[in-house]
């Protein structure tokens, strides 16, 4: 079984799904007590929250490096970043490794494209609906992209930073979460990425107005399709 490197910890809260999905996905193919080989690296949040807050992507993207190395030292034979924002960084930790980085983008693309949706809304940190390295990467598969408005995008980061990366989950923000999905999808999104990891806690057990396409289970699975078969194809 292929080793999987989890960079976890940011936050701890999404990390323990990538865990549980990837374990569940190999013991449901393998059968009785199988399960993932995993190196995980859990870093601590605060730390690299500090370094979002003052801009210090640098910093940042040496953490992350180095915490793929110990991964790679561990064994880890492909390295996942478990978290939407810090692929910020992506590029840093992918030059420090001497294995493949599964990019949490590329999954999404992969699993977007097998339901064969091409215009998708995105929700995440303001950095991820803003900047080029997610919405830009999205594109370059040749998907359209739609971002909420400012003011909800101010709404949308606020909710992530100060309610569910620590480990918050306030009513009137899944209902604030809905109306912004259903604007995305009044404006052609076919569905809509949650692309922080923590959003699927907010919105699990509701009804939206297009499907959710959960970023962090699209990558846990990808790399549970790798430890058992050496390619992400057989997670769709």
């Amino acid at each position: 079984m292929t080793t999987i490197g989890l960079i976890g910890g940011l936050s701890w809260y999404s990390t323990a799904e990538y865990y549980r999905v990837i374990n569940e996905r190999v013991q449901a193919e393998r059968g009785g007590h199988a399960s993932a080989s995993i190196a995980l690296q859990s870093l601590d949040f605060a730390q690299v929250r500090a370094q979002q807050e003052s801009g210090d992507w640098a910093g940042a993207g040496r953490v992350l490096a180095e915490a793929g190395r110990r991964c790679e030292a561990a064994g880890a034979e492909v390295v996942l970043i478990c978290s939407n924002l810090m692929h910020r960084v992506a590029d840093d930790v992918e030059a420090a490794l001497g294995v493949p980085l599964l990019r949490i983008t590329d999954a999404v693309a992969d699993r977007a494209r097998a339901e064969g949706w091409e215009r998708l809304g995105v929700l995440g940190a303001r950095w991820v609906m803003e900047e080029d390295f997610y919405v830009g990467r999205l594109a370059a598969r040749g998907l359209e992209v739609a971002v909420p408005d400012a003011e909800a995008r101010t709404t949308v980061d606020r909710v992530v930073f100060e309610e569910l990366t620590q480990g918050r989950v306030e009513a009137s923000s899944r209902e604030a979460y809905g109306a912004v999905v259903a604007d995305l999808a009044d404006r052609g999104a076919q569905a809509v990425v949650l692309g922080c990891t923590e959003i699927e806690l907010l919105m699990r057990g509701t009804s939206p107005a297009v499907p959710l396409l959960d970023s962090m289970r699209a990558h846990a699975e990808a790399a549970a399709a790798i430890a058992l078969h050496g390619t992400p194809a057989h997670a769709w």
